[in-house]
């Protein structure tokens, strides 16, 4: 008999999301769907996954065990954020305005505003705000049921100030629930100070910044801006190539405005991913189809920039590329810390199949972090990240707009949101 200190009992659906990670195609249509399915774990690790006759066969509830009844509720992981900016100071709503009024992202950026207004908000901000206002942001991701993300640097643009954003995220990953994968993006964007001097930044960011945050073990990915006007491809070849024999995993925000062939650059350098992709080519699509680099998509970005060009979702999926879903949260361009919003602009915006949405948000945004064998699915051996939401069926969670259905969050085999509040450690 398995011993458990934690068990959910008869959710009206169980996504358990498991199979084979990553998931391709058709696979990405299953998301391990178990009706009035039971789940328990033991010291924060998943034990049992299966149906009421299985669990009294197999499990024995420890004296004092958690015991949660899910009848009427559905259970699916804990959402997976693989791509977002967490730890900025300042917002933009000015900048906000001025596209309402007809503005491009691009005529701001030339302004000076953009991520520029960010980067100088960020370089104000000590390391206390800083920790502060992320502190809040994470509660809000926690409250919407997201049990793990990535976060990047990129809004210091100096030794100092980067450094100060990932240390913030190294001490936010000691004393909140969620899960923080670091990625150092000092390539962000060109500091003011270098506009005229790209070369001598980028020999900064080889020479100095890449040793120095490897050095202090501060993040675990490196991601580069590889677009018009801010890194070229050659130039994201150069970074990426001094990121990898440096140690680092790597990313790359790729053909997001233009179809520079970053996709092709990132499954041609072995990227964990290539992200954004609204302008995608279709030898980008092949390349990433054939390739092990997963393809994120930020569908909260067109949103919220009001584009009407879109990544091509169903090509990719179609293509067979691994293909994850992701919030981009961040000041200027997708200001939402909620997967589920993101899942439900994905099938509304993208074609993408609720089921497809789902699993890009949970096991194959995961695959993205290198994190898919403790999270991203609900399989005995991994992490028990589990969100229950007050739905009658897992397809409400797209139907019904507007409304937040997360009830209950447990993290690591505790329980973390009950009954829609944060439960104070």
């Amino acid at each position: 008999m398995k011993s458990a200190d934690l068990v959910v009992t008869d959710c009206e659906h169980l996504l358990t999301c498991r199979g084979e990670i990553p998931k391709r195609k058709n696979n990405l249509q299953d998301v391990g769907l178990l009706e009035k399915g039971r789940i328990a774990s033991l010291g924060g690790k998943i034990v049992f996954v299966g149906d009421e006759s299985r669990f009294k066969e197999e499990v024995r509830l420890n004296e004092n065990a958690v015991v949660i009844d899910g009848n009427g509720l559905v259970g699916l992981p804990g959402f997976v954020d693989s791509h977002t900016h967490l730890p900025f100071a300042g917002t933009r709503e000015e900048e906000f305005v001025l596209r309402l009024k007809g503005y491009t992202y691009q005529q701001l950026a030339e302004k000076g505003m953009g991520i520029q207004t960010t980067v100088t908000a960020t370089r104000k901000a000590s390391q206390e705000e800083l920790c502060t206002l992320c502190l809040r942001r994470l509660d809000q991701m926690l409250l919407l049921g997201t049990t793990t993300i990535e976060a990047k640097s990129g809004y210091g643009l100096s030794l100092v100030d980067e450094v100060k954003q990932l240390e913030t995220l190294q001490e936010l990953d000691k004393i909140h629930p969620i899960d923080i994968v670091p990625t150092f993006m000092g390539a962000h964007e060109i500091p003011a100070e270098y506009k005229s001097r790209k070369k001598d930044y980028i020999g900064l960011l080889i020479h100095e910044m890449l040793p120095l945050v490897r050095e202090k073990n501060l993040a675990e990915f490196f991601d580069v801006f590889c677009e018009e006007g801010v890194f070229s491809l050659e130039e994201t070849r150069e970074l990426v190539r001094a990121a990898k024999e440096a140690g680092f995993k790597i990313k790359i925000h790729a053909d997001e405005f233009s179809p520079l062939g970053g996709a092709q650059l990132a499954a041609d350098e072995g990227a964990s991913s290539a992200d954004h992709l609204i302008a995608i080519t279709e030898e980008g699509i092949n390349k990433l189809s054939e390739s092990s680099t997963v393809a994120t998509l930020l569908p909260a970005v067109p949103f919220f920039l009001m584009q009407e060009r879109k990544a091509p979702a169903r090509k990719l999926i179609e293509g067979g590329a691994i293909v994850a879903l992701a919030t981009d949260f961040n000041p200027g361009s997708s200001m939402t810390e909620s997967m589920l919003f993101v899942l439900q602009l994905a099938v509304f915006t993208m074609k993408m199949s609720i089921e497809e949405a789902i699993n890009a948000s949970t096991s194959n945004a995961a695959y993205a972090l290198d994190m898919h064998e403790g999270v991203g699915s609900l399989e005995v051996g991994k992490k028990m990240d589990l969100i229950l939401c007050d739905v009658p069926n897992y397809p409400s969670l797209v139907y019904h707009l507007g409304i937040n259905p997360i009830k209950h969050v447990i993290k690591n085999g505790k329980i973390v949101v009950k009954d829609g509040e944060i439960v104070a450690n």
